[in-house]
């Protein structure tokens, strides 16, 4: 895909994705995108650009999980991201502020049985900044939904992690590319200028 072009505030949104404290938890080494991620928050809010938060998370009983769907029957064992517990919460650093919208997901794409679709189109969102944890989770699951919903997408390459470094570089390096343009925090910030 093209060089990113210079984003317009009133058709960019920014999603931070599974950005959550029981996330984080688990993936070690995670913590480390959250610098270069508050920075890009900061200047899409100094922007006005809408910030939304996706996040992971379920009714008591997890009546969204089937006892024994592949992936996520492993959280309801474990008794882990119920809604009003501290592992939803997102990180201090990347939390949401002053109203920002926040989806609840049940599934790995922030797209998948939620109403982040309508809540973009309503607003007028055409273009799409993603990162998040993990590389190979909700962000190349999101990243391919939203391209095919025909969203112009930019991935921010160092405010995304995967526990697997080679699947993070095989992403960001080749994959990614045929669906957005892939940046860094820094590169990104610019563009926001």
């Amino acid at each position: 895909m093209a060089e990113i072009a210079k984003l317009n505030p009133k058709t960019s949104a920014v999603l931070s994705l599974d950005c959550q404290k029981g996330i984080v938890a688990v993936v070690a080494g995670s913590e480390r995108i959250f610098e270069p991620a508050a920075r890009v928050l900061e200047a899409a809010r100094a922007r006005l650009m809408p910030v939304m938060h996706v996040g992971i998370g379920f009714r008591p009983g997890y009546p969204e999980v089937h006892p024994e769907h592949p992936m996520f029957a492993m959280v309801r064992q474990a008794n882990r991201f119920l809604l009003g517990t501290e592992s939803v919460e997102f990180h201090e650093s990347v939390a949401p502020k002053g109203g920002e919208i926040t989806i609840v997901k049940h599934r790995v794409s922030a797209f998948s049985g939620t109403d982040l679709e309508m809540i973009l189109r309503s607003q007028g969102i055409t273009h799409l900044v993603l990162f998040g944890i993990a590389t190979s989770g909700i962000v190349l699951s999101t990243l391919r939904q939203a391209s095919d919903l025909d969203f112009r997408c930019v991935v921010v390459k160092d405010c995304c992690f995967d526990g697997d470094e080679e699947v993070h570089r095989v992403l960001t390096e080749k994959v990614f590319a045929r669906q957005a343009s892939v940046v860094s925090a820094g590169e990104l910030i610019q563009k926001m200028l």
